[in-house]
């Protein structure tokens, strides 16, 4: 057993969501809904931060990228799982299995620095309003948004590398619907106690130092509206962070129930549950829950749109 590495695994199977058969159009009908509106609502918040003046400042630059990390991040898993819905063999090679992670891995990273980098956004606007653009420059916003994908991607490159070194010589198959750390884990025959306290080591580097910069980020923020005396103030205030509040919730909400347990508490398939949710509907959820909670968006969109319609 010990003389076993990974080269002795070529491929692996992923076992699915289920493996009814009787349920597997109708899930490939509803994933594929699901993918498709994920597609439209993110490539057109994207379109129309880039064609609406309005929208050209360091939130929606930011919410942009949030975007873009949501497209690719749904774009890495769904596909594969629509293809394996209707097929007998669900097979995924070595090395597609670690790219997939690796990718996985990499843009939840970025998009939770990316949450981070927003409230502190959040946080120069409505705390420090007459300074706001002298804290939130081009240069800055622009820097942070890259340090957020430079650094979610070398926290993916080390729990890929460290997960990839295992031996996997038992068995092939993945309990679930794509490549993540827990069920690999449970599936390698080496021991995993390194990898574990590598990944709670250094996602909750990633997680927690990035929450630690929301709540601190809103704390300021709660404080400096409680302190605004008219609740118009107050309610336009709260209005600008309120859809950022909510992605938060919703994203970090399933990330520390998912990654931050010993493993002996995992379920597989409690998790494969709470892995569609943030594979396919947080993607979704997003964009929706910034277009209709976000009166400015809305009236880009408007203004967008009349200007398309406006004959030449």
């Amino acid at each position: 057993m010990e003389n076993h590495n990974q080269t002795s695994v070529t491929e692996f199977i992923l076992l699915g969501l289920t493996d009814d058969p009787v349920l597997q159009v109708p899930l490939f009908a509803l994933f594929l809904l699901v993918y498709s509106l994920t597609l439209i609502s993110n490539i057109g918040i994207m379109v129309l931060i880039k064609l609406s003046p309005r929208l050209h400042n360091p939130m929606y630059f930011l919410l942009s990228n949030l975007s873009f990390v949501d497209l690719c991040y749904s774009s890495n898993i769904t596909p594969n799982m629509l293809v394996n819905f209707l097929s007998e063999k669900k097979l995924i090679t070595f090395l597609g299995c670690a790219v997939q992670m690796f990718l996985f891995a990499g843009l939840g990273s970025t998009e939770a620095l990316l949450l981070a980098v927003m409230a502190y956004d959040r946080y120069a606007a409505i705390c420090k309003p007459l300074l706001y653009h002298v804290i939130m420059t081009e240069n800055r916003y622009t820097s942070l948004a890259a340090l957020a994908y430079i650094l979610g991607f070398l926290n993916s490159l080390v729990h890929t590398s460290c997960t990839f070194r295992l031996s996997f010589c038992d068995s092939n198959n993945i309990a679930h619907f794509f490549c993540d750390v827990p069920p690999l884990l449970k599936l390698s025959c080496s021991d995993t106690s390194l990898n574990e306290i590598v990944l709670f080591t250094v996602a909750g580097c990633v997680e927690v130092g990035s929450l630690l910069v929301i709540i601190v980020s809103y704390v300021h923020i709660v404080s400096a509206i409680l302190r605004i005396r008219s609740s118009e103030g107050r309610r336009r205030a709260f209005s600008t962070c309120s859809s950022h509040f909510v992605v938060v919730t919703l994203f970090y909400g399933t990330i520390i129930f998912m990654y931050l347990r010993p493993r002996s508490s995992y379920s597989l398939d409690q998790d494969k549950v709470v892995s569609v949710f943030y594979t396919a509907a947080i993607p979704l959820l997003n964009p929706l829950i910034y277009s209709l909670r976000n009166q400015e968006v809305k009236a880009a969109l408007k203004e967008v749109l009349g200007r398309s319609c406006v004959p030449l």
